[in-house]
């Protein structure tokens, strides 16, 4: 092409027209033949070395899916569900009726008294003889539990099981029988942008179908301790708290339960692979036992995988294990980073709790971890979770109050003290000091793997380290024990 545009020819012209003729005609479509005499110009005209042709794969159809039968497929399966709620006396507007309107009458009864409120949400059946599943914050201290079948039939419902954890609960309709079940499928297997189904009962009106796609999975948004949404485009609105989402071959993966405030098209399902996990503890118990590990950790940061010399931030950093529990048992200490339990990869801290609280007490789990750049495997058989532990892993305020004797770690640019019962405590920063890992109450009680029991010992630690590295610190900040990647720079 080079060499037809630099000559002058008036064939090589005809020739460059005759291309671009080809190349307007449209792709797929069939050129038209060139006239004679351009067939001889072009002949004439200099060769040029073929393009060589690429040949794509064909592009993936679609899944498409009839969406009217598949909703009149699953339409009897999704039931309505309506709580009364005693109100106490008290004076002024509810903050529920202040966010979304007075429910079952916002006027005040004798003597101050509100009416029973009412609270609208969805379930859908998992049993012929009645049992239904819905979120438990649907029925959380509910007097009463109605629920309207699709064929307007309706049945009085006990609570027999609540996980308020997990955010579900399962519910028996009182002498029904033979009711369609909705099949479980699997949310490990469904796939971000695939299509998906949710129906609901959005603010009263009824069962209600609305079509989108998964957006993500693994989602996290503070709900619990076990977060792992499911996120989707289907439109969710108040009302459809409990009900399920299925997929393209009407089964559910999903039961949606919260909606982002301010946010259109994003809404949040809890994954049924969850459910099925605690299923049978709440039709046999009542409630949910989780198996306890007895340790703390944290995620592991790019600075603190520098530190700890892996590959990939990845896996739960062990903070601290609880003495005799079942972590300190199997032999696991603080700094190792724990990988995969039963052979499940750990890609973020937080799997670790979902993968060990879906194992029940007394049961023998097996955790992958690493220890000094080394992958070991070990046994532990766990204890029981209690309710109270929940939130041990989240750092408190500091305590205490500000030795007089204050020292200088100058390399780091931080002021120090000796702590009572060893370690050294942060008790302030430098003008111009770039150490962000650190907070003052901090304890440092090792370097490295070095123990730290004073100032000195501190610095001598500082300064066996190379500047521009990165040392980790092992620290008590309040009453929980994280480490932290701390970047040694010359000042």
């Amino acid at each position: 092409m080079i060499q037809a545009v630099s000559s002058r020819s008036r064939t090589s012209a005809l020739a460059l027209l005759s291309i671009a003729a080809l190349s307007l005609g449209g792709c797929g479509q069939q050129a038209h033949a060139t006239p004679p005499s351009t067939q001889v110009a072009a002949a004439a005209a200099p060769t040029t070395p073929p393009v060589a042709t690429v040949t794509l794969p064909p592009a993936p159809v679609p899944a498409t899916f009839d969406v009217a039968a598949l909703s009149e497929r699953v339409r009897p399966m999704v039931v309505n569900i309506t709580t009364t709620h005693e109100s106490p006396g008290r004076e002024g507007l509810d903050p529920f009726d202040f966010f979304f309107g007075p429910q079952g009458g916002g006027r005040l009864g004798p003597r101050g008294q509100r009416p029973p409120q009412t609270a609208l949400g969805t379930g859908f059946v998992i049993d012929p003889n009645g049992y239904v599943v819905t979120n438990e914050h649907v029925v959380h201290d509910a007097s009463g539990v109605r629920v309207r079948l699709a064929d307007e039939r309706e049945f009085e419902a006990e609570v027999v099981g609540r996980d308020p954890k997990l955010d579900l609960a399962l519910l028996h309709l009182k002498g029904a029988s033979g009711l369609p079940v909705a099949p479980l499928g699997s949310s490990e297997q469904l796939r971000v942008g695939e299509h998906v189904l949710a129906v609901g009962n959005p603010f009263g009106l009824g069962h209600t179908v609305t079509l989108g796609i998964v957006s993500a999975k693994a989602r996290a948004i503070g709900a619990g301790p076990y977060d792992d949404f499911i996120q989707t485009d289907a439109s969710i609105n108040p009302g459809n708290s409990g009900g399920p989402l299925f997929n393209w071959r009407g089964e559910v993966v999903g039961i949606n339960t919260a909606i982002r405030a301010g946010a259109n098209g994003i809404g949040f399902a809890i994954p049924v692979d969850a459910l099925k996990d605690v299923l049978p503890q709440l039709r046999e118990k009542g409630y949910v036992e989780r198996g306890k590990l007895g340790l703390l950790f944290q995620p592991v940061t790019r600075d603190l995988a520098a530190a700890l010399k892996l590959d990939a931030p990845k896996g739960a950093l062990v903070a601290d294990v609880e003495p005799g529990g079942a972590a300190a048992r199997a032999g696991i200490k603080p700094g190792d980073v724990i990988v995969a339990v039963n052979g499940v990869p750990i890609q973020h801290a937080e799997e670790l709790r979902r993968n060990v609280a879906r194992n029940t007490p007394g049961s023998e789990i097996k955790v992958t971890l690493l220890r000094a750049e080394k992958r070991q495997e070990v046994v532990a058989k766990l204890d029981a979770l209690q309710d109270e532990e929940d939130d041990t892993n989240r750092p408190r305020p500091a305590q205490g109050t500000r030795p007089e004797r204050q020292q200088s770690a100058e390399k780091l640019g931080i002021q120090i003290s000796d702590a009572s019962g060893g370690g050294v405590r942060v008790d302030g920063f430098a003008p111009g000091s770039n150490v962000e890992e650190l907070q003052v109450g901090d304890v440092i009680l090792e370097v490295n793997g070095a123990p730290v029991k004073d100032a000195a010992g501190l610095r001598a630690a500082i300064a066996k380290a190379k500047d521009g590295s990165v040392a980790l610190f092992k620290v008590r900040r309040g009453k929980v024990i994280q480490f932290a990647a701390v970047p040694i720079r010359a000042r």
